[in-house]
């Protein structure tokens, strides 16, 4: 089993930035792909980026892309999503997951979930 928790989440003006990080417990992230999601309110939930195991691959959403980062350090259990550039369109509750498979858009094929973290960005 794997526990993930997010943090880094919170209001910043339109322009800013922020860094979200997901720390995993009971069991070792570098064999797992990990994945952020992002839901706002009355939408369903969308794909933000994934980096694989390795970290040697990245993906991101079109309307991320060029302004958001997935890193990682397995050495520390954790994944990070630098967030640049923030938009009003960005506000939403951002989830990292994890899963065995390489990294993929689809959230079905992620086994385990954080809780969530509120970003809110003002216009």
């Amino acid at each position: 089993q794997v526990q993930l928790v997010e943090s880094g989440g919170g209001l910043v003006q339109a322009g800013g930035s922020l860094r979200l990080s997901c720390v995993a417990s009971g069991r070792t992230l570098s064999n797992l792909s990990m994945g952020w999601f992002r839901q706002a309110p009355g939408e369903a939930r969308e794909f933000v980026g994934y980096i694989t195991s390795s970290g040697g691959r990245t993906d991101y959403a079109d309307s991320v892309k060029g302004r958001f980062t997935i890193s990682r350090d397995n050495a520390k259990n954790t994944v990070y999503l630098q967030m640049n550039s923030l938009k009003p369109e960005d506000t939403a509750v951002y989830y990292c997951a994890a899963t065995v498979r390489s990294g993929s858009r689809y959230d079905v094929l992620y086994a385990y979930w954080g809780q969530g973290t509120q970003v809110t960005v003002s216009s």
